[in-house]
């Protein structure tokens, strides 16, 4: 029972993981890294195909293994997070509160991205 808890809960955070590729203001990696976590205890083959995913497994592996961000992710992330935010504020007219939300959500998402290290070696170059 706790088994398929474990999986269910892990798909859920997949999914939410997934939209938020879509969606700037839905983190991605953190529910990513709840998906390993549930998964791992739940099922070893799906922790294993999350892993070895070519969209996002790299991206929780290196994440989990440096606890760092890489330079692109941090630039497009918060590039595109700021950008929708700017654009569904312009679409808002007379909701200045809902502006306000928006602009401090985004705000602290920025700060805590950039509160983590920079990952060296984003690109492979000749010498690697």
């Amino acid at each position: 029972m706790k088994r398929r808890l474990y999986i269910i809960l892990g798909t859920i955070f997949l999914v939410l993981g997934t939209i938020g590729i879509f969606l700037p203001l839905l983190p991605t990696t953190p529910f990513w890294l709840l998906t390993c976590w549930f998964y791992i205890r739940g099922s070893e083959r799906l922790y294993r195909r999350v892993m070895r995913n070519r969209y996002f497994g790299p991206h929780v592996r290196g994440f989990m293994e440096d606890r760092a961000i890489p330079l692109r992710s941090k630039v497009v992330t918060i590039t595109v997070m700021w950008l929708s935010t700017i654009l569904t504020s312009l679409f808002l007219p007379g909701y200045g509160w809902v502006k306000a939300i928006l602009g401090l959500v985004s705000l602290g998402v920025t700060w805590h991205i950039l509160s983590y290290p920079t990952k060296k070696n984003d690109f492979p170059t000749a010498s690697n």
